[in-house]
């Protein structure tokens, strides 16, 4: 694992960058979740916002994104020796393809109680059944990373115009079991 040189990397540094590309996420009315992928030196080799609305793709999550683009930059389907930074605690799917990648370590700012899956509602990070763990590190910028995503959904409640869901229709009450085309 990387517990000897991710004390040399600048945390706060990669988290800035995270936050920037959350920061460009909303302003394009995405959920704002930014990412970045670091070698274990900080050197960043790949970042992304989501951008399920942008994609049409539900997958389009930042960490997902950003792992597609390390992959293609380093060659390889295995990130090792890299470090995955997100502004906010990643989720189960997510989570899952950072296991896959074999990435050794994730930094996050802010938990999601309620699809955080490395510590919060589930621990991918750490489950035994798993082949792989990954080192997490928590609470980088907590505040900021937290303050971005309130604003954004406090925007969203008082201007809901401004800051669309995209195709997403609530269908409610008797129509909800029918088909609607």
């Amino acid at each position: 694992m990387l517990k000897g040189k991710i004390k040399q990397v600048d945390l706060c540094h990669l988290m800035m960058q995270a936050l920037k590309e959350a920061e460009n996420g909303f302003a394009k009315g995405e959920v704002p979740v930014g990412a970045v992928i670091a070698t274990s030196e900080g050197e960043i080799i790949a970042g992304a916002h989501n951008q399920p609305i942008a994609l049409k793709d539900p997958t389009a999550h930042a960490e997902i994104l950003t792992i597609r683009k390390a992959g293609a930059f380093i060659g390889n389907y295995r990130l090792n020796h890299t470090i995955l930074v997100v502004t906010i605690e990643p989720c189960f799917m997510c989570m899952g393809a950072a296991i896959n990648a074999r990435i050794p370590c994730l930094v996050f700012g802010a938990a999601d109680p309620k699809a955080g899956a490395a510590g919060s509602l589930y621990n991918l990070a750490e489950d035994s059944r798993l082949n792989h763990r990954i080192e997490v590190i928590s609470g980088i910028m907590e505040e900021k990373c937290r303050s971005l995503m309130q604003a954004f959904f406090r925007v969203r409640r008082e201007k809901p115009d401004i800051l669309r869901r995209g195709t997403e229709v609530a269908v409610t009450g008797s129509t909800r079991n029918r088909f609607v085309s």
